[in-house]
C-alpha cells in the first residue's frame, strides 16, 4: 500500500471511530510506528487530522460536542459496566455529586430504587432518572441549561456547588489523560465540573476508554483530583500506567 492510500484510510478510520493511535495503525498497516506517525503528521499539516498524544483525532474535534443523543448511542456496553461497577462506590446513606454526562446518568439508572442517598446534580437528565426513587434526597442545581448537555451551568451553578461538601462526586468527561489532563468542548460546563470536584471529599471519574487520548478546548482538572477511575478493559496499557502514576486509582471492567 501506497502512503496516500494508507494516509486516506487513516483518515476513514478516525472520522469512522472519533481517533485512532499509533500503535494499533502500524500493527494494522503492517508498518512501523514511525511511518504511522510520518502519516499523521503529513494528514494533521493538510488540515484533515489533530495529532494528540499517542494517535489523532478528527480536524475540528477539539471543538466539536455530540448531542445527548449521540453520545448514550456510543459504547453503550462498555458504558453500562462502568455504571454497574460504580454502583460499588456509592456511600451508604451518605451524599452523592452526579455530573452531566451519558455514563453518569447510566448510573442514576442503575441506582436501586430502595436506595437512601442524598443526591445533587445540575444534570435534567440524571434528576429525572432519580426523581421517582423514595429514599433520595434529590437536589437540583439550576442555572442556565445548555441544550446539547441538558445540564445547569453559570454563577447560580456554581454558587450552588460552593455551598456543599459531598461524600463523593461523580464525573464525566469528553476527554483525559495523564498528561492532558480533563477536557470537554465548553468553558461553562468546564467551570460547573470544576466546582463539582471542589464540593466532594473523594472524585470518581466515569470514563470508557475511547476517550483516552483525546483532548478538548477547556481542560476541567488533572488526575491529582480524580482518586479513582472506572473505565473498560480497552483501555490502552501506557496509558493505565501514565494515570495510576499520578496517584489515580484506576478499575477496567
Amino acid at each position: 500500500m501506497y502512503a496516500p492510500e494508507r494516509q486516506q484510510e487513516i483518515l476513514r478510520l478516525a472520522r469512522e471511530a472519533g481517533r485512532v493511535d499509533v500503535l494499533s495503525l502500524a500493527e494494522q498497516f503492517q508498518v512501523t510506528a514511525e511511518t504511522v506517525r510520518r502519516d499523521l503528521k503529513a494528514l494533521d499539516r493538510a488540515g484533515f487530522l489533530r495529532r494528540v498524544h499517542g494517535g489523532a483525532i478528527p480536524a475540528g474535534r477539539l471543538d466539536f460536542e455530540p448531542d445527548l443523543t449521540e453520545r448514550e448511542a456510543t459504547a453503550a456496553d462498555e458504558k453500562d459496566r462502568i455504571a454497574a461497577a460504580a454502583l460499588g462506590e456509592l456511600p451508604d446513606g451518605g451524599s452523592i455529586v452526579l455530573d452531566a454526562g451519558s455514563t453518569v446518568a447510566r448510573l442514576a439508572a442503575a441506582v436501586p430504587l430502595d436506595t437512601a442517598l442524598t443526591v445533587v446534580t445540575h444534570a435534567l437528565p440524571v434528576a429525572a432518572r432519580l426523581a421517582d426513587h423514595a429514599g433520595i434526597d434529590l437536589h437540583l442545581v439550576g442555572g442556565r441549561v445548555r441544550h446539547r448537555t441538558r445540564a445547569a451551568v453559570d454563577a447560580w451553578a456554581l454558587r450552588a456547588y460552593a455551598e456543599i461538601r459531598a461524600d463523593v462526586a461523580f464525573l464525566a468527561t469528553n476527554g483525559f489523560s495523564a498528561e492532558g489532563g480533563l477536557t470537554t468542548p465548553d468553558l461553562a460546563e468546564a467551570a460547573v465540573k470544576r466546582a463539582a470536584i471542589a464540593a466532594a471529599r473523594r472524585v470518581v471519574l466515569l470514563a470508557d476508554s475511547a476517550k483516552a487520548g483525546q483532548e478538548h478546548f477547556a481542560c476541567f482538572g488533572t488526575f491529582a483530583d480524580v482518586d479513582l477511575l472506572i473505565t473498560d478493559s480497552g483501555l490502552d496499557p501506557a496509558h493505565r500506567a501514565a494515570i495510576e502514576a499520578a496517584g489515580t486509582e484506576v478499575v477496567l471492567v
